[in-house]
């Protein structure tokens, strides 16, 4: 199983993941082409290698045209809320709220330019309709999304509401929406990552001042294992912690097991430091157990959330099912029971990974009627899992392969794919599959 692993022992910010992605591997120029599909303009990215303490690695720089990178959108929005990060530049952020806040963190891009206010309704509409490769935009949007969600809970707001300060400008575009298609092109069949360092010393903002992390920062690590104090600085930005939120499959203490080594990249931030000021990101191949068939397939520990309901209708189970597998569920089922009274009634079972269990908790109370439910810890055993993307006469599909033991025992075409070929040819979905290809 190849495994991609983050080492944040000096943070992570945009610009260091993409510059530590390029360097493990990730064709630099077919990623500026499947960024242009994005269909903005006045931008240019290029990687310089740099040094920190000795050790080489590439920075990712994003040039931008003239003094303003504003994109084009129908909803612009007047309503006036500046937060300047200082990465040496600064981002303006603009809500229905107004207030001001300055974070002192140099890992992005050195220039200094105003950005312009984009919300992340208008953001996600460029990703959506552009032509980059379904994973890359998946990933993108979850991305944002995590963003998006923790700013609108520090501000009071919806995430659509969110107009972005560091990730709204047309730099932070490139380096969240190269981020994703650099992943897509690794194809790693999980990611990992451990403790994140986050910094220390404090950030002034409109609430007066605060230690690092920035608010939504704190939100954005929540369930993550963290570490604060290497560093006197603001290490991990918003951007950052972004993609780890959306990205990482499983977060280790530190103690990962047997592996090998492949590869590895790194991504220089601004800042010059007594201590390195580096992402690292290796591709490893992970060992398996040789003590009896476990070795075979993965275990891991996830929390089962349960709740008896008999006062909701099917719309709102169909709702809640929604929102929970958006908040990060693995699993979402419903079984009928019976219930005191004999009533009739709904359990709800859901699989949680520990970095998500307090999204889904939130969101069970938002968004059931249930007044409380239980949680249990549970093992799962899973087979591998590796995704690959097919081309043909049909276009673009992705296909995920289960294995035990190294081997191939079964595959599948991504519903979403067959579905679109399907609709696209006039045929059915057992034709579109296929059409596609069936087992590796």
């Amino acid at each position: 199983m190849k495994t991609l692993h983050f080492d944040c022992f000096a943070g992570i910010s945009g610009d260091m993941c993409l510059g530590a992605l390029v360097d493990l591997g990730a064709d630099r120029e077919a990623l500026t082409a499947e960024l242009r599909k994005l269909g903005l303009e006045g931008w240019k990215l290029r990687f310089e290698n740099d040094r920190r303490n000795g050790i080489t690695g590439l920075h990712a720089v994003v040039d931008i045209e003239g003094s303003a990178d504003h994109i084009a959108c129908d909803d612009e929005h007047e309503h006036h809320h500046e937060h300047e990060h200082h990465h040496e530049h600064e981002h303006h952020h603009e809500s229905e709220h107004h207030h001001e806040n300055e974070h002192h963190h140099e890992n992005e891009h050195h220039h200094e330019h105003e950005h312009a206010h984009n919300t992340w309704k208008e953001i996600r509409g460029i990703i959506e309709r552009s032509s980059v490769g379904e994973g890359a935009k998946k990933r993108a949007i979850a991305i944002f999304t995590a963003i998006a969600e923790a700013e609108a809970k520090v501000h009071g707001s919806t995430a659509d509401e969110v107009a972005f300060h560091e990730v709204g400008a047309l730099d932070s575009i490139i380096d969240i929406v190269g981020t994703a298609i650099a992943l897509d092109m690794l194809k790693p069949d999980r990611i990992t990552c451990g403790p994140v360092e986050l910094g220390g010393g404090t950030v002034r903002c409109a609430h007066g001042e605060l230690p690092v992390p920035a608010p939504a920062t704190l939100i954005l690590v929540e369930g993550m294992p963290v570490k604060t104090g290497g560093f006197n600085k603001e290490m991990t930005t918003p951007t950052g912690a972004g993609i780890l939120a959306a990205s990482v499959d499983e977060f280790t203490s530190g103690a990962d097991g047997v592996f090998k080594i492949l590869k590895t990249g790194y991504g220089t931030g601004t800042r010059r430091m007594e201590k390195p000021n580096l992402l690292r990101i290796s591709l490893r191949e992970t060992e398996k157990s040789s003590n009896s068939a476990a070795g075979l397939w993965d275990t891991e520990t996830l929390t089962l959330m349960e709740a008896n309901i008999d006062d909701m209708n099917a719309e709102e189970f169909g709702f809640l099912m929604e929102r929970l597998f958006e908040s990060g569920a693995l699993d979402v089922t419903f079984s009928p029971c019976t219930m005191k009274k004999s009533r009739p009634g709904t359990l709800v079972s859901v699989l949680a990974p520990p970095v998500k269990l307090e999204d889904l908790r939130l969101c069970f109370f938002r968004h059931s009627r249930s007044i409380g439910f239980r949680e249990t810890e549970v093992t799962r055993l899973c087979l591998e899992r590796g995704m690959e993307t097919l081309s043909g006469s049909f276009g673009e599909a992705k296909r995920k392969t289960a294995r035990l033991g190294g081997k191939a025992l079964r595959s599948k075409i991504e519903y979403e794919d067959r579905a679109r070929i399907a609709r696209e040819k006039g045929i059915s979905l057992a034709e579109a599959e296929a059409l596609i290809g069936g087992m590796p």
